[in-house]
């Protein structure tokens, strides 16, 4: 298929009889979709079929969250071909290689290597791509097929867990700030759910359901499903709302909808006042890495622990819970005790 043909395929010619009627089936894209095309459009023009292949790719992705991270991954690998002098549609085996390595050695914002599972997750998107546009015959080829990507440890968890105390100083420190902080943490806390999930609601989402108070979260994949808000969540939350019944659930004093950068902006700011140790690197998902531990600590089974997370695998579930007690029953410990020991019997021969 030429790349005429690829681009006819969605965006339809004008004619004398339906002029006025024409639609472009763009226009039903999702935001990030559109602004992507646009964006490559803007680089290479409307007749290179890559702003139709790269925002219909976009457009099929299920979860606002996931359209999101592909669009930004997507983006540092065609800036990477770019700056090559290469189009994305041309390049071979051994680029892909060389900006795997460059994805792996380019610092985060806060100044450290990426994780491994961020390194194979950005060579995943890329292939993914590449896999909607050989489905749509727009290339023959995935560059990124056979690019080697790290060993992912299925009981490894970047996120670094909490104390029940320093988890309790961040709750009470989020109380004394604000209302939208203290309705924040403990929603974020107390059911578990994923940031983007609770940013993307609107007041009037606030639900009912045979005794319970709901919150209709959706989740990875597309999955709907409501999560019920306890008792002291819903005393914050309510507080934090009063009348108001419209607009974003949680939103600036504008009125427009808190984003993620400045919610991951924020926590760290209530996490430095409240003395927790990781302050610099904490992040929502942190306190969803609390609700999953504490639970399991507290006796709660694991199915009910994966039930309520939407893990598919117990796995997932348990590999949060396995940090914490590798850590706490670390044989380090029994070792410096017993170093402990002999030091001070040394010290009393002396």
């Amino acid at each position: 298929m030429s790349d005429q043909d690829v681009t006819a395929a969605l965006v339809p010619r004008p004619s004398a009889e339906l002029s006025t009627d024409r639609h472009d089936p763009r226009d039903d894209w999702p935001d990030e979709a559109r602004a992507l095309a646009d964006h490559l459009a803007g680089i290479y023009g409307d007749r290179d079929p890559l702003p139709t292949i790269a925002g219909g790719w976009i457009a099929r992705q299920k979860s606002r969250h996931t359209r999101r991270a592909y669009v930004r991954t997507f983006k540092a690998w065609e800036e990477y071909a770019r700056s090559s002098v290469v189009h994305p549609f041309q390049a071979k085996r051994m680029l892909a290689e060389a900006y795997a390595k460059r994805v792996a050695k380019t610092p985060t914002r806060l100044g450290k290597l990426p994780e491994d599972t961020t390194v194979a997750q950005a060579l995943s998107a890329a292939s993914s791509f590449y896999g909607y546009a050989i489905d749509v015959e727009a290339t023959d080829y995935d560059p990124f097929a056979k690019v080697a990507r790290p060993d992912i440890d299925p009981d490894y968890s970047p996120t670094e867990g909490m104390t029940e105390e320093e988890t309790t100083r961040l709750i009470q420190t989020a109380a004394n700030w604000a209302p939208r902080s203290y309705a924040l943490v403990m929603l974020l806390y107390l059911t578990g759910a994923r940031v983007d999930e609770l940013l993307s609601l609107n007041a009037d989402q606030l639900g009912y359901d045979r005794g319970h108070r709901t919150l209709p979260l959706t989740q990875k994949g597309g999955k709907k499903r409501p999560v019920p808000v306890p008792p002291l969540a819903l005393d914050a939350l309510l507080a934090y709302l009063g009348d108001r019944t419209d607009g974003p659930l949680f939103a600036t004093e504008s009125g427009r909808r808190w984003t993620q950068p400045e919610v991951w902006k924020h926590l760290r700011v209530l996490a430095r006042r409240a003395g927790i140790p990781q302050a610099a690197t904490i992040k929502p998902h942190t306190l969803r890495h609390q609700f999953i531990t504490d639970n399991l600590a507290n006796g709660v089974p694991l199915q009910d622990v994966q039930d309520a997370v939407s893990h598919s695998d117990p796995r997932t579930t348990q590999r949060y819970n396995r940090r914490r007690r590798q850590l706490d029953n670390h044989p380090a410990y029994a070792l410096a005790a017993k170093l402990g020991e002999r030091l001070n019997q040394h010290e009393e021969n002396q």
